[in-house]
C-alpha cells in the first residue's frame, strides 16, 4: 500500500447523497403484502403513510441509525480507517441532531447547516427486512429534498480524491442540481467522479440522464447486476460489462453472492465473493462501495479493492441493518492477501 497519494490528498472521498435516519424492523412477510408495499425495492410515500405504517409496528421493536445510501458507503469507507466529507440535508430537530452526531461517532465530517423545522422534517426512511432477508423500504424524504448546489463545499471537496454520488438524489430538482454542481467541481478540480445508480426504478426513469452522465462526468460507476442490464438493454452480464467498460474507466458490478465484476481498461476481472447466510440485504450495496473507495484511495488495486467490498458486504448481510458494529480495519490486508 503507498502512502504518497493520501499525502498530497489527504481525504479520501467527498460523499453526496440523501440524509435519512433509518428505521429499522424486523417483520413476517405478510406485513409487506397486507400494506401493498413494493417488496425488495424502495417506494417514497408521504408523511401519513410512514406514520401509518409505523403504528401498525408499534409492537415491534425498532432501530434507528443515520442512513441514506451514500451515507451507509461513507462510514464503511470510515470502518477501513478512511477518511471522508459528507454532504445531505438535515432539519434543525431531533432526527436532524441525532443524524449528525450518529455520523461524527461513526468517523465521518458532516457539515451541511441544517435547515429550519419549518422547511420539513428530517428524512425518514423505514426498513422493513423479512425472513429471508429481503429488505422494503418506504422513504419519506423530508428537507433532504432541499439539498442545494450551495450546500456543496468545493473547498472541502477540493481536498478529495474522488466524490461518490448516489442515483436516489435524482427523485428531486434541487439535488439534482447539487450532484451535478459535485461532479462539475470535481471534474475541474481534479477529484474523480465516482456515482452509484443506487436502484434498478431510477435507471428506469431516468435512464436518459443516466446515460449523459456515465459519458460526460463519470470515472468510475457502481451497479448491481440487475441495474446494469436495465442501462445497457442486454440480459448477458458479460456483454453489460463490456459496454460499460466502452463508457467508463472503471466500473463495479455485484452479482450477489457471486461477488462482482472488476470492468478496468476495457478488462474484465470477476472478484468472487465470501458465501455467508444472509439475514438482511440492507446497506450491502454500500458497505461494498464503500470498501472499494477506501481500497482505490489507499493504493490498492481495483480488485483488491473489490475483494475488501465484497468482504464488507458479506459481514453486512450477517446483521441486521446497514452497518457494522465492529470495526474491520483491522483485517484489510489478511482480507486483500486472500
Amino acid at each position: 500500500m503507498t502512502e504518497n497519494n493520501q499525502q498530497s490528498k489527504p481525504v479520501g472521498v467527498f460523499g453526496v447523497g440523501n440524509a435519512l435516519v433509518d428505521i429499522l424492523a424486523l417483520v413476517e412477510d405478510d406485513f409487506v403484502g397486507e400494506h401493498s408495499l413494493n417488496r425488495g425495492s424502495m417506494t417514497l410515500v408521504d408523511a401519513e403513510r410512514q406514520a401509518g405504517l409505523l403504528h401498525n409496528l408499534a409492537h415491534t421493536s425498532l432501530q434507528l441509525r443515520s442512513g441514506g445510501s451514500a451515507a451507509n458507503a461513507m462510514i464503511a469507507l470510515a470502518q477501513s480507517g478512511g477518511t471522508g466529507f459528507y454532504s445531505g440535508k438535515v432539519a434543525k430537530d431531533t432526527n436532524g441532531e441525532f443524524y449528525r452526531q450518529d455520523m461524527i461517532a461513526a468517523g465521518i465530517e458532516f457539515d451541511v447547516h441544517p435547515a429550519p423545522p419549518s422547511n420539513g422534517p428530517t428524512g425518514t426512511c423505514l426498513v422493513l427486512t423479512t425472513p429471508d432477508a429481503e429488505r422494503t423500504m418506504c422513504t419519506n424524504l423530508g428537507v433532504s429534498t432541499t439539498l442545494a448546489a450551495t450546500d456543496i463545499d468545493v473547498e472541502r471537496l477540493k481536498q478529495c480524491q474522488y466524490s461518490y454520488i448516489e442515483g436516489y438524489l435524482w427523485d428531486a430538482p434541487e439535488p439534482r442540481k447539487a450532484s451535478i454542481e459535485t461532479m462539475e467541481q470535481s471534474k475541474r478540480n481534479g477529484v474523480k467522479v465516482s456515482f452509484t445508480f443506487s436502484d434498478s426504478f431510477l435507471v428506469d426513469r431516468f435512464a436518459g440522464d443516466f446515460h449523459k452522465l456515465v459519458t460526460d462526468y463519470c470515472d468510475t460507476i457502481f451497479c448491481n447486476a440487475d441495474e446494469v442490464r436495465r442501462f445497457c438493454e442486454m440480459e448477458s452480464l458479460e456483454d453489460c460489462a463490456r459496454k460499460m467498460g466502452e463508457l467508463v474507466d472503471l466500473a463495479f458490478i455485484t452479482d450477489s453472492e457471486n461477488g462482482c465484476l472488476v470492468v478496468e481498461n476495457r478488462q474484465i476481472v470477476h472478484v468472487p465473493g465470501f458465501p455467508v447466510r444472509a439475514i438482511d440485504t440492507v446497506g450491502a450495496g454500500d458497505a461494498f462501495a464503500g470498501g472499494v473507495l477506501f481500497g482505490l484511495t489507499n493504493g490498492y488495486s481495483a480488485a483488491q479493492a473489490a475483494r475488501w467490498g465484497n468482504y464488507l458486504a458479506s459481514s453486512v448481510v450477517q446483521v441486521h441493518g446497514p452497518r457494522l458494529e465492529e470495526l474491520p480495519a483491522k483485517k484489510v490486508e489478511e482480507i486483500v492477501a486472500g
